[in-house]
């Protein structure tokens, strides 16, 4: 009886082993660049990696850019857009004031009604890189995403009144640290950005999207 035994433990303890989830990765690449990305979706994973919680709603992504090829690439925190296929949220990065600067911030929504011609499923590029209006929503309580018949929501990003009374976060300046610097390189690049994402999103449901000098790239995330 012991063998029968020992060799049903020993196969628990490998389906056990396959079963196990180490670390949620992406990556992607062409000739000019390779693309590695590490979501931290849970304020656990976050605090470990920031030194500090980040406001409900706001995840972080560990972001490693090699460039490819003798020529420097030009690398922006505006050439990223994430996006959930499973509630339509899509938005490009904050910047660490627009989550722990002194002025509040104020998140209003405006529906758009859909029709024949309205945007199917795939990315959406639209917004303005680099202001306080870009980030954008699609779909929110009670709509569909990417359907060509249903409408379609987007969230801005306003800054409030500033309190020149309340001192400056000690959050900003630990963004503001780990935060992927905007600069021109030819060596690889390391830094952390922090995208609004509402919501307990599954990974297999979320992508990162590169548009910049370097080309296009689709970025999946996945357990490995």
């Amino acid at each position: 009886m012991r063998y029968p035994l020992l060799l049903l433990l020993t196969t628990a303890l490998v389906c056990a082993g396959a079963d196990k989830k180490t670390k949620p990765v992406g990556e992607a690449g062409n000739e000019r660049l390779d693309l590695y990305a590490t979501p931290l979706l849970e304020k656990e994973q976050i605090k470990a990696v920031i030194g500090a919680e980040l406001p409900p709603g706001i995840i972080a992504v560990q972001m490693r850019i090699v460039p490819r090829g003798e020529d420097a690439l030009s690398v922006s925190k505006d050439d990223f857009q994430i996006i959930s296929h499973r509630d339509g949220q899509r938005s490009g990065p904050f910047v660490p004031s627009q989550i722990a600067g002194n002025a509040s911030l104020v998140i209003s929504t405006t529906t758009q009604a859909g029709g024949m011609g309205s945007q199917g499923n795939g990315p959406v590029w639209g917004g303005i890189p680099g202001t306080l209006g870009r980030p954008r929503q699609a779909a929110g309580n009670g709509g569909s995403v990417g359907s060509a018949t249903t409408g379609e929501t987007e969230a801005q990003a306003k800054a409030g009144n500033v309190d020149p009374k309340q001192k400056e976060s000690p959050l900003l300046a630990l963004l503001d640290q780990k935060m992927l610097q905007d600069k021109e390189t030819k060596e690889p690049l390391t830094g952390y950005l922090y995208f609004p994402l509402e919501g307990k999103q599954k990974l297999k449901d979320i992508e990162l999207i590169y548009k910049g000098p370097g080309g296009k790239l689709i970025v999946p995330f996945a357990w490995k």
